[in-house]
Order: structure tokens, then sequence, then C-alpha cells
């Protein structure tokens, strides 16, 4: 029998959604020798569970788990057992065969186990892919999809797509990023607004208006080729309304649902603070984590182990398949975090040096470094998230604070200051992502009218402190946005030059302004610098706490140091070199690497107005 959950206005149909024996099989294949030779195959057909389920070549079921849908079957084998690269998924009728799958595990590709992942040695760039390039004007729409493209909508889709990123891979290299962010680019088949992915309507196919799977291996080989690598923007807490199996759920509680909300739904409170107070009622905590983002995404009850295993095998898959170089996973202290430490560790345990940095948008360092794997406070929570990386949301909101506020003893400079204090919260210092904007933070051009100084120095603070510093594609350039008058489209306007009709390209430097240039070629010559600074990604840090709008702090090892100076006043400062004596001790001379001046640095030094000095030290 047909049944109906209505979610507001929305209808949510389990079984009778499937019109064949077997339709689906996930994930479509998968590899010989993994560290875990457990595979659950999710096989999906109308009444599959009610009929026989074979495999040929004599390879044998461990296990298979049945759900109230029984148009779901989830067959576990063990792949050490299976000697053959093929066999047949059977579904069978008594003698009669109703339908076949040819099964393949493929070879791992040679050191696949020991892939390099993202680090503190590389820069990450963030790009909204419809927003930046159109590499293939024919599959800007497409039938089997709804939301067509016009690119006269702000909220609408673009046109931006895989083959206008693997375009242009030369002008991000040239700028000295090595990683590249994309927000998601699998299947997002809402109505409207489906440019921005993280409403996915399916986990293994990549959105059609982006190009196909195969496009996607192929840009992170490219990718590759230039030691560069693709991070994958994973999402686990939600998914699409019209997600395939949203349409027809595998069980009620794939999802998460509220007998007190209308018809089922109720939105999150958004108060992730509730998964480590020990005073937070159980109700704040039930609608922060198991309420949905929104209308159209329903949220995913990663308690399920049929959902933990189905994300977790996603995820590896993806891994696998495409050879990515790391996770930014979205809304991280959404999920439940007892699943999402299995999870993490499932991953990390398949891929020892595999990097993910978690989405933990909360404003002080001790619930932040709570996220991070073997933190001191997680631990003193009850809870160890095995997540590597967690995103430097503290330092982030302090900065605009910092560059906007009059100078006091609690007000400007010093909050960049009492920022890095908490440092020692975290159990991997370098192994976070700092940033001072992305695709849903009102751009820092827009905060600060379009001033190329204020970015200057944004920019060298991420640069040359401790962690992974993100960039948000086309800052570089000057761009700006709006949120608050625009909205999120007005933060991820167009790339100029990634459309044919465009008037300017701004990915060739000599088609860019004047203006532009000022950006873009100190992005380039400040993050080139940076790829070879070991001292930069992993030395140690020595703070100077700030004074009269000055900030000074140093990165040193055994080998080299480099003083960073920012100097955020509206005049020229002298400085008194006498009082960095601890740090200086034996240094008489430095390089400036921006400007390549040889400075003198025995007695004083004086920094221009709104600007950094990030300086080699000589002695």
């Amino acid at each position: 029998m047909k049944k109906i959950y209505i979610v507001s206005a929305l209808t949510i149909a389990v079984t009778a959604f499937s019109q064949k024996p077997l339709e689906k099989v996930e994930p479509a294949f998968w590899w010989k020798g993994m560290k875990n030779p457990e595979l659950q195959i999710m096989v999906y057909g109308k009444d599959v569970a009610n009929h026989q389920i074979e495999l040929s070549e004599g390879v044998k079921i461990k296990d298979i788990q049945k759900t109230d849908n029984p148009n779901y079957a989830f067959v576990t084998v063990n792949t050490n057992e299976i000697n053959i690269q093929k066999f047949t998924i059977n579904i069978k009728n008594g003698q009669q065969n109703l339908g076949s799958y040819s099964y393949e595990l493929k070879q791992r590709n040679p050191g696949s186990a020991d892939r390099e992942s993202f680090s503190s040695k590389d820069v990450m760039y963030l790009i909204m892919p419809d927003r930046f390039a159109n590499g293939d004007e024919s599959n800007d729409s497409r039938p089997d999809l709804t939301e067509k493209a016009d690119r006269r909508l702000p909220n609408g889709r673009h046109g931006g797509d895989l083959k206008g990123i693997i375009k242009n891979i030369d002008y991000i290299q040239n700028l000295g990023a090595t990683a590249v962010w994309l927000t998601p680019v699998n299947e997002d088949n809402e109505k409207v607004y489906s440019y921005h992915g993280y409403a996915q309507t399916d986990l293994y196919k990549i959105d059609g208006r982006y190009g196909t799977n195969e496009e996607y291996r192929e840009l992170s080989r490219e990718l590759n080729k230039r030691k560069m690598m693709l991070i994958m923007d994973y999402v686990t807490n939600h998914w699409g309304v019209s997600h395939w199996m949203i349409k027809d759920l595998p069980s009620k509680d794939w999802i998460h649902w509220f007998n007190d909300g209308e018809k089922g739904f109720r939105r999150s409170n958004y108060k992730t603070t509730t998964q480590f107070d020990t005073n937070a009622s159980e109700i704040d905590k039930k609608y922060a984590l198991d309420g949905w983002f929104d209308t159209t995404m329903p949220d995913i009850n990663q308690k399920n182990p049929l959902v933990l295993k189905y994300l977790t095998q996603n995820a590896i898959w993806w891994i696998e398949y495409a050879e990515l170089g790391g996770f930014r996973v979205d809304t991280y202290p959404y999920n439940d975090k007892e699943a999402m430490a299995a999870w993490a560790k499932a991953i990390t345990d398949e891929y020892p040096k595999f990097n993910i940095v978690g989405e933990s948008w909360l404003y002080t360092a001790g619930q932040i470094s709570a996220w991070q794997k073997n933190s001191k406070t997680g631990e003193a929570a009850g809870y160890n998230s095995n997540l590597p990386s967690v995103m430097d949301f503290m330092l982030f909101g302090d900065m605009p604070k910092a560059f906007k506020e009059k100078e006091s003893w609690d007000s400007g400079m010093i909050k960049l200051y009492n920022s890095f204090t908490s440092d020692f919260l975290y159990p991997d210092i370098n192994n976070i992502l700092v940033f001072f904007e992305n695709h849903d933070t009102e751009r820092w051009n827009e905060i600060f009218k379009g001033d190329p100084k204020t970015y200057k120095m944004a920019l060298a603070l991420i640069a040359t402190v401790r962690g992974i510093p993100q960039i948000y594609y086309g800052s570089e350039i000057g761009m700006r946005g709006n949120k608050k008058k625009g909205g999120d489209a007005d933060i991820r306007r167009d790339f100029p030059g990634g459309w044919k009709s465009d008037r300017q390209n701004a990915f060739n430097p000599s088609e860019q302004t004047s203006e532009q240039k000022e950006f873009y070629q100190f992005t380039q010559k400040l993050l080139n610098w940076r790829k070879g600074k070991e001292v930069i990604h992993t030395g140690k840090t020595k703070n100077y706490v700030p004074k009269d709008g000055v900030f000074t702090y140093f990165r040193y090892n055994d080998k080299e140091s480099v003083m960073v100076i920012i100097n955020n006043n509206k005049k020229d400062q002298t400085i008194d070199l006498n009082y960095f004596e601890e740090s200086l001790r034996g240094v008489s001379k430095g390089k400036e690497i921006i400007s390549g001046i040889d400075l003198n640095l025995t007695h004083s030094i004086t920094i221009p107005a709104k600007t950094s000095f990030i300086i080699e030290l000589e002695k």
C-alpha cells in the first residue's frame, strides 16, 4: 500500500515510486584492495526486497538488510573473498530472472591509499562553479533537469561549468592557489535556486549543467598534473527534497520528522552551541540537530546505520573515483556528532593522509576547537570528532572589527591579537582554515568599499599566520557584492570574462583594469612567495601586543624568520625595533617581499599608512 508523509506544502511518497524490478545499484562499482573489505550494495527496484537476490560466479552474500520499503535491499559482500573482476546481481522470482546488473570491482590506482591532501602549505581557492566560467554552452539547460539557464535572473542558473574551470586552471595556478574548493556540483534538481548545489538530488552524479562525472575527474587530474588538488564540498546534513530517495524513502527514519511540527516539518533553530552545552535542554538540541535547514532540504538522520553507511561509502567512492585532495563538509555541527565521528574515522582509516575541514560556524575558539580531532575541549565534553580540520570563524568574525574600529584597549587591532591567544585550544593549529570571506558572507571588498589597501592587509594576515588560507573567487580582482541589499546572488556575481558575451576578460591580466591589476598583482606575488615558505607553513609564531594600531608578529623555525607588520593607521608609523629585540637578536637587515626593498633593521622602521610589511630577516 502506498504511504504518504506530508511535510508542509511538500509531498513525499514512500514506495510505489519504482517501476522496474531493478532500477538502480549504488555504488555502481567499487575497488579491490580497500582497507575495509566490506561493501554494502544498495539495490533498488519495484518490490526488490520481496524477490530473491543472487550473485553469480559463486560470490557469497554476507548479509541482506531490508527496510519497511520493499523497493530497497542492502546487500553486503566481502570484497577480499571475491577473486574476479565482475559478477552479476540477479533479481529472481523463482526461476524467472526479473533483472540483472553487471557489477565491477576495479583495480585501485597505485598509491591511492597514500594520496596527499591539502595542508598548511596550500592556498585554497573557493569557486561557485555556476558563476565562474561557461566552458560549454550546450549544457546550460538540460531536458532532464528542471531549472533552465537564465543569466538575467540573479538567483537563476548562469551556465558556469566544469569545462569553464578546466579552461582557466592556468589562471588559478598563476595566481598562486594550490587547492580548488568548488561549492557542490552534484545534481541539484530543485525547481529554483538550484545553482548553489546544497540541495543535492543525486549523490553519485554530477549535475548535467556542470558536466559529467568524467569531466569532474578530468578537472581533478588536470589539477593534480600541476601539483594542485580538488576539494569536494560534501553535504551530510541535508539533501534536496527532489532527491530520488527522498521521493521514495527507504524508511521513514531516513530523515527527521517532528510530532509537534506542521505535518512533520520543523525548521532548525540553528543553535548548534547546544551540542556542547552541558545544561542544554533536550528539546533545544533536537530542534538544532533534527530541524530542517529549509523546506526544500530534508534533514538526514545519520543515526540510522544504513544512512551512515551510505554516506560513508559515497564519500570514499568520490575520493577514489575522482582522485580528490580533500573534503570541506557543510554545516558540520548540525549533524549527529557521534555518527559523524564514525564517518570521519572511516574515511581517514582508508586514507590516512586525507584532510577534511568542517564548517564549524561558531565564534569562540573553545566552541570551534571542540570539533577538531583530539581536542581537549571536545574531550571535556566527552567527545572526539575525528575531524582533522576546522574553519577559524573566530578570526573571520574579528577581522572586520579589527580593521574598522577605533583603536582602544579592547577594540581595533587588539581583536586580532586576542583571537590568536586562543591557539592553545587547538590540537593541530596549523590545520585550520583561515579566511575573511566566502560564498555565504559579505564580500570583504564591499565592507571596505573597494579599498585595495585594506584588502592587502587582510590577505597579508591570512597568508602569513598559522593555518590554511582560503580566498574567494574574484576578490583578487576587487570584486564586490552587497549581501544585505542584493542577497546571496550579489556576493556570487559572474567572474568577468567567463562568458563569451562578456565585454572584458579579467582572466587575462593584460585585459584587467588598473584597479583590478592592483588587487591581482599583490595577490599573485604574495601567494606565489608563500608556496615555498616552510617557515610560514609550519613555523612557530611570536606575537607582540598591538600598539597604536600596529600589529607585529614573527613566524620562525630553525632555518629562517619572517617579520610581519600591519599598520592600520591612516598615518605612517615609525616603530622602535628595540622592542622586538628577542625576535631580532642578531638581525641587522631584511627584505620586504612585496616591494623588494632592502631594509635596515638596526634601530627603527617607518611603515606607510594602511600597509603591511612582510620582511624576510637576514643575519
